[in-house]
C-alpha cells in the first residue's frame, strides 16, 4: 500500500505532466519519485542539491516568473532552516507557491534534533500561509491537486503517522463523534492524530471534531458544535508544537467563556533517538497519553 509520501509523488509527478505552469525544486530527498518527471520537464524539475536556502529562493524566483512551484524536502530543512528565505522571498514578496515539508516531528528520530521539525506549523502560520496536515494517502493527494493549481502560499505538512478513515478536504471541521448526555469537551483533532483522540475518548461524553485544514480555521465549525453551551469546554490535538491552534480557538470563542487544554509536541527536547511511536508517546500523544490528560482537565473542572 502506498505511504504519504509516496503518494505524494505520485500526485506530484501527475500534476506536472498535466500543467505547464507546475514546477518542483527538491532538494535530494524524494528523488526516487520524480526521475521520469526530471527526464520529460527538466525546465521545471530541478534538484538543487542540499541547499535548502537555495530551494526556496529558486522556486520564489520561479512564481515571479509565472510559474506554480512546489518546494519540497524535510520539513526541518525547508522551514525551519530556510525560514528567512520564506519569509522575504514568499513573503516580502507577495508571491505563492506550495511547501510541503516530510517527516514532521517524530518521523526520523534516528536523525536526532536535526531532522524533528514540531515549529514548521508555527512559524508558516506567521507568515498567514494555509496550513494542511493530510491524515491519509487519499486526502495527501486530495489537498495537493486542490492547492497546486490555486493561488496563494500553502505548506502541506507529510508524515508517516496516518489515521484509518478519510474526510472532505477543505477548511471545515468534520464532526466525527457526538457526545453522550453528559458535560463532556469538545475534542478537535487537527492532522494524523484522529485514530489516538478517537481510543482516548472511547466511552467518554466528548465530541471529536477533525480537520485537515489547519488553516484557514473552521470557528463557524466549532461554534456550531458547541450549540447552546454557557461555557465551552475545549481539548486542541495536535502533532507539533503545542498550542499552535490555541489562538485560532481563543478568536473563534472571543464571546464565549471557555477552558482550552492545548496538546501536542511540548517545548522540552526528549534527547534521546528511540522510534516514533515511543516520541509520540513521550510528549502524551498516544492514547493513553490523551485520555490521562483529557480526565485531568475534565476532572478540574468537577471540583
Amino acid at each position: 500500500m502506498m505511504g504519504p509520501r509516496e503518494q505524494f509523488g505520485a500526485t506530484v509527478s501527475q500534476l506536472i505532466e498535466h500543467g505547464e505552469r507546475t514546477a518542483l525544486v527538491w532538494a535530494e530527498i524524494s528523488g526516487q519519485f520524480f526521475a521520469e518527471a526530471a527526464a520529460r520537464h527538466p525546465e521545471r524539475v530541478v534538484n538543487v542539491g542540499i541547499r535548502e536556502q537555495a530551494l526556496v529562493s529558486t522556486a520564489a524566483g520561479m512564481a515571479l516568473a509565472g510559474l506554480r512551484p512546489i518546494a519540497h524536502t524535510f520539513g526541518s530543512f525547508l522551514v525551519e532552516r530556510a525560514f528567512e528565505q520564506i519569509k522575504l522571498d514568499f513573503g516580502h514578496q507577495g508571491v505563492g507557491g506550495v511547501l510541503v515539508g516530510a517527516d514532521g516531528s517524530f518521523d526520523i528520530v534516528a536523525g536526532g534534533r536535526t531532522h524533528e521539525s514540531p515549529g514548521d506549523m508555527a512559524l508558516m502560520d506567521t507568515l498567514n500561509a494555509q496550513l494542511h496536515a493530510p491524515g491519509t494517502t487519499r486526502e495527501v493527494d486530495e489537498i495537493l491537486r486542490a492547492v497546486v493549481p490555486g493561488d496563494g502560499l500553502h505548506y502541506v505538512w507529510v508524515v508517516g503517522q496516518t489515521n484509518t478513515h478519510s474526510f472532505p478536504v477543505g477548511p471545515r471541521l468534520h464532526v466525527v463523534r457526538r457526545g453522550g448526555t453528559g458535560p463532556g469537551p469538545i475534542v478537535i483533532a487537527l492532522g494524523p492524530v484522529l485514530d489516538a483522540v478517537l481510543d482516548a475518548t472511547e466511552g467518554t461524553d466528548a465530541s471529536v471534531l477533525y480537520a485537515s485544514t489547519i488553516r484557514p480555521f473552521d470557528a463557524a465549525g466549532l461554534r456550531a458544535a458547541l450549540g447552546s453551551s454557557a461555557i465551552a469546554e475545549v481539548v486542541l490535538v495536535e502533532p507539533w508544537l503545542a498550542g499552535t491552534s490555541s489562538r485560532v480557538v481563543a478568536d473563534a470563542l472571543i464571546d464565549v467563556p471557555h477552558r482550552l487544554l492545548a496538546l501536542g509536541v511540548g517545548r522540552a527536547e526528549h534527547r534521546h533517538y528511540g522510534t516514533p511511536a515511543e516520541h509520540i508517546a513521550a510528549h502524551g500523544l498516544d492514547a493513553a497519553g490523551l485520555r490521562a490528560s483529557i480526565d485531568a482537565f475534565t476532572a478540574a473542572r468537577a471540583r
